[in-house]
């Protein structure tokens, strides 16, 4: 009986067990992201006070002060509801001065592209008087409609913005008095202060617009696009949201967008003295279709930092400019044999007696410390390494901070380098850690992950100890466990070539060794990107997993973390090594006893949609079935600035873009495919589909597609995600399992 009972007793415990982990998956819930896991959004060291941080209230109504020390909040520095003569009741952003003396706060924000939008700004000051308060009120920047980019002076007595492709110069000690600083701005034409459509694309920024250290003067790019050429497409009344003005007849978009081998823009850089009001055209030494993606103003007001690049985007220059003479000088020149990185721009910081530089003329990314002079002081960082992001230097003792990858490309923590070249972790624990330092880089909240860690957020000081936790997930993971969950683990495995690629793998719940599954290949491959990371995330994959599938992702050769050596050998031939790699990904799982080798399907967004497209026309006939969404279909359809960074120009590399083109092997397509893509895409244009489809078409081979209206290159709103998975979920069912 006793023997019994403890039988009795383990079968209960089993049934529990199945009843806490037993619920399954469901498409719903993937989309409506209730597996994300929590985070805190817009924070934001204050300025010029490294002891606190502060970020917006979930209701949108409040900025509100903490401590970095304890997480806890101080105090509430605006309230929209308490404010005096303040027309919104809620707001979408704010910004600090750099003194941290007052608030931009943004409303009505409209979208324009990736990075850009307009919204209304207000000010509001922080400043206190002799009794400690400050007067409440809420003052509009202009009253001549939504700004765009706005700029603080470093006193935080101006602010610069554009609207309408003209920079303007607000004086908040002089009433908000506003002056015109350019006339000539047109759209699709000259463009003031912010980049042009691929510069904000393709080198990541919105603002080209700066002020002196001593606020005397303004710098800014100009953009002159009138010789690109125009792409348009149309725009449907539609619905979520519904443009009732289209209803009868539709209307379009049409801007400049310049594609591998065509014109780009004409850019050069001007300063605005703010007295004086004389522009200056500095003489920067660029050639015609060169490329300027970054201007920073030193901590030296005579010293105005112009970054520049040769069309091939392999010759990278660093000038230090007079803002009044105009006469530019040379002090950093890094060059590479393929291109340089787009990361570089934004890891150069200036300091009063030197500045930093990342770069890969090693054969890995490396951190770098020069004089402002230009001259070479010291190499921070070596190894078979990759440093990501160098994150600040602690003028007090000289320290700097940076992420790399030191110990697997699959992982990322955060080091600190002493002014002795003594090196330590500061987030030990293997997974993914992000920073976010304060303003005088003594703490930093750090956000962490790894395959079974939901996101955990730390405060932590600058030899690592934690302080506090502000998040960690722990409903999250209570949620979790009451789900049947696949389980992501990581691989390796070895090419017939001889590379080794890193992946991870999910097998059904349940899984049985005696079984064969279907198994879904999902890549992005896209160069210097990573998909296999040591992180948490239950996504659409995820969901596949759990109703029968061995969903695989594998690196290969063009991706991130390993080096220049791996990551740009495919320059030149953009697509080709991509797709062997993803071949023998599929050859590789083919053999395994679990999988059904008739049943292997692919698929991708994007440059991944581009590589499903590739792959399943390598000439090995081991996909049964793809989905392409927002693919490229060949690189003559796309800009300039990405396409030329690994491909140079169709007239200058012909056979590079024959054999990447995915609209030229179409005639060795192999398996079922559904095209994905929206009609409102500005960045990789319907065109790619729409030509792709009519060459399937014409060579007799059959295929299905769906189109979503008005949608760009994230295809979402309404209900559009939901439709999007529930289509790709019944076509691999269809494809791959027969349902």
């Amino acid at each position: 009986m006793k023997r019994l009972s403890s039988i009795l007793l383990l079968c209960l415990c089993a049934v529990a067990l199945l009843a806490q982990g037993g619920q399954t998956l469901q498409l719903k819930e993937i989309v409506g992201g209730e597996f994300a896991a929590r985070n805190i959004y817009g924070v934001i060291p204050i300025p010029g006070d490294g002891e606190h941080y502060s970020q917006m209230s979930t209701d949108r109504t409040q900025v509100v002060k903490y401590s970095f020390r304890t997480g806890k909040e101080v105090e509430v520095l605006f309230d929209a509801r308490t404010a005096r003569e303040c027309p919104f009741k809620k707001f979408d952003s704010y910004s600090f001065s750099p003194d941290g003396q007052r608030l931009l706060i943004a409303t009505e924000t409209t979208p324009i592209y990736r990075h850009s939008y307009t919204a209304v700004h207000y000010l509001y000051s922080l400043k206190r008087n002799l009794e400690g308060k400050i007067n409440n009120v809420v003052e509009r920047l202009s009253d001549g409609g939504p700004q765009q980019v706005p700029v603080f002076s470093p006193d935080g007595s101006m602010v610069a913005f554009v609207r309408e492709n003209n920079i303007y110069l607000v004086k908040i000690h002089f009433g908000n008095s506003e002056s015109r600083v350019t006339e000539d701005g047109k759209f699709n034409y000259i463009l003031n202060g912010i980049p042009d459509w691929v510069y904000e694309e393709e080198f990541a920024f919105a603002r080209a617009l700066e002020f002196s250290a001593d606020h005397k003067m303004l710098a800014f790019i100009r953009w002159d696009e009138s010789a690109v050429k125009a792409y348009e497409f149309p725009l449907y009344a539609g619905q979520a949201p519904r443009q009732e003005a289209l209803a009868k007849y539709p209307g379009s978009y049409r801007y400049k967008y310049p594609k591998t081998g065509e014109a780009n823009s004409k850019v050069s850089v001007h300063t605005y003295d703010i007295k004086t009001r004389v522009t200056r055209r500095m003489q920067v030494p660029l050639d015609e279709d060169g490329y300027i993606p970054r201007i920073r103003f030193t901590r030296d007001p005579s010293k105005l930092a112009i970054m520049t690049l040769n069309r091939h985007q392999n010759d990278f220059k660093l000038y230090i400019a007079d803002p009044r003479s105009t006469v530019c000088r040379l002090a950093l020149n890094d060059v590479s044999e393929a291109y340089i990185k787009e990361q570089t721009f934004d890891n150069i910081r200036f300091y009063d007696d030197a500045f930093s530089f990342v770069s890969e003329k090693s054969g890995f990314n490396h951190l770098y410390w020069y004089s402002l002079n230009g001259n070479l002081l010291r190499q921070v960082t070596s190894g078979h390494y990759e440093v990501k992001d160098f994150l600040g230097r602690d003028e007090t003792d000289g320290s700097l901070f940076y992420t790399s990858n030191e110990g697997s490309p699959l992982r990322q923590a955060v080091y600190k380098v002493d002014r002795k070249g003594r090196k330590s972790c500061l987030t030990p624990r293997e997974g993914l850690n992000s920073p976010l330092f304060s303003s005088d880089m003594k703490y930093f909240l750090n956000r962490y992950t790894n395959l079974q860690t939901p996101l955990v957020i730390t405060l932590n000081d600058q030899t690592g100890r934690t302080l506090a936790t502000l998040e960690d997930n722990a409903r999250l993971k209570e949620k979790l466990a009451a789900y049947d969950l696949p389980r992501k683990e990581f691989f390796q495995f070895t090419t017939e070539r001889g590379d080794q690629l890193n992946g991870w793998m999910m097998k059904p719940c349940g899984f049985e060794a005696g079984r064969r599954y279907p198994v879904l290949l999902y890549q992005y491959s896209g160069p210097g990107s990573q998909q296999v990371l040591d992180q948490y995330s239950v996504s659409w994959e995820t969901y596949m997993a759990s109703r029968g599938y061995v969903v695989v992702c594998v690196d290969g050769r063009g991706t991130g973390g390993r080096g220049a050596d791996f990551e740009k050998c495919t320059y030149l031939n953009l697509g080709v090594k991509e797709a062997q790699d993803q071949v023998a990904t599929a050859l590789y799982m083919a053999p395994q006893p679990y999988v059904d080798k008739e049943r292997i399907g692919i698929w991708g967004w994007s440059f991944g949609g581009y590589m499903t497209l590739m792959s399943m026309s390598e000439g090995t006939p081991v996909f049964r079935a793809g989905v392409a969404v927002a693919a490229v279909t060949d690189w003559n359809y796309y800009d300039t600035i990405y396409g030329e960074r690994f491909m140079r120009t169709p007239q200058e590399n012909a056979d590079g873009y024959r054999a990447g083109s995915a609209l030229a092997r179409a005639d060795r397509l192999h398996g079922n495919l559904l095209l994905v893509h929206g009609l409102a895409d500005d960045n990789v244009h319907y065109q790619n589909c729409a030509e792709y489809a009519e060459q399937l078409v014409q060579l007799g081979k059959q295929f299905d597609m769906q189109i979503y209206t008005n949608r760009n290159h994230s295809i979402f709103g309404g209900q559009t995600r939901l439709h999007l998975y529930t289509r790709l979920t019944e076509f691999f069912d269809r494809e791959l399992k027969g349902k």
